[in-house]
């Protein structure tokens, strides 16, 4: 008897270390598939000056994050192969404007990869709505479309980022703090350094927080409250800040974006 017992003591030690091990395994499994999504997905011009990031720790602790969630079936979004997006629409030198959001929507079919954008056959969020509004109400002529998708600017030079590129369906702000804003704090970092001369277009308190990591001897910061209908009337609306950075750009030298040209296109391919 005492050396069944021993026996069953070690035969369920060893049942819980095999599968110790198996779950061990699965979640290295499940870190190397978001790693590969992920990366995958980023242009080599944005992956070159990136790629230092990868391999620090806070980064391998994000993606343990989005992989554990994703092995309890959690939904994300953009999904992971759309995260990048806005580095396969404009190339770091071909940056002329960055328009700061905070974080993805967070319902389904919604979030792409850009700020603020949605796919052209997705309703237009309340948000980009008081966008368009506003364009409408800066530059004259201008005829909001029947669409939500920002290709259109992005490949003129409009980096359109968020603080946090990733959210839980149904959870604004639930990747806060996970490590995303350390990345594009990153991003921010070398346009401020290896730039000049861009437009920071911050809305909203968090994306007003990155104001500090830029020389405002090189570069121009517009702010305003954040385009919600919660904070659009306190501010945003009648900021007048599409045409200010034009006068930017113009006055140093650099194309204009055509903030009219908003084509029905969400692919990564040219229409």
């Amino acid at each position: 008897m005492f050396f069944k017992c021993i026996l069953n003591r070690q035969l369920a030690r060893t049942v819980v270390l095999a599968s110790r091990s198996k779950t061990k395994d699965r979640r290295l499994s499940e870190q190397r598939l978001v790693t590969h999504e992920l990366l995958d997905s980023i242009d080599i011009s944005w992956y070159k000056i990136l790629e230092n990031e990868f391999s620090k720790e806070y980064f391998k602790k994000l993606i343990e994050f989005i992989a554990d969630q994703r092995e309890t079936r959690v939904t994300i979004y953009p999904p992971l192969q759309q995260v990048f997006t806005f580095t396969r629409l404009c190339k770091p030198n071909e940056v002329k404007v960055v328009i700061l959001g905070q974080d993805p929507y967070h319902q389904p079919n919604q979030a792409h990869g850009l700020s603020f954008s949605v796919p052209k056959n997705v309703p237009i969020p309340p948000s980009l709505q008081n966008i368009f509004k506003e364009v409408q109400n800066d530059l004259s002529n201008f005829i909001i479309p029947k669409h939500g998708t920002l290709f259109g600017w992005a490949r003129q030079g409009v980096l359109l980022l968020n603080t946090c590129l990733t959210v839980e369906e149904n959870r604004a702000n639930s990747h806060k703090n996970k490590g995303w804003e350390i990345f594009t704090d990153s991003i921010i970092r070398y346009f401020n350094h290896q730039s000049s001369n861009i437009v920071f277009l911050l809305w909203g308190r968090d994306a007003q927080m990155k104001a500090a990591q830029i020389d405002k001897t090189r570069h121009y910061i517009l702010t305003a409250p954040h385009p919600s209908p919660l904070s659009a009337s306190r501010g945003f609306l009648g900021c007048k800040h599409f045409s200010q950075a034009n006068v930017y750009l113009k006055a140093a030298g650099i194309p204009e974006i055509d903030w009219f040209q908003l084509p029905s296109e969400d692919s990564l391919l040219h229409d």
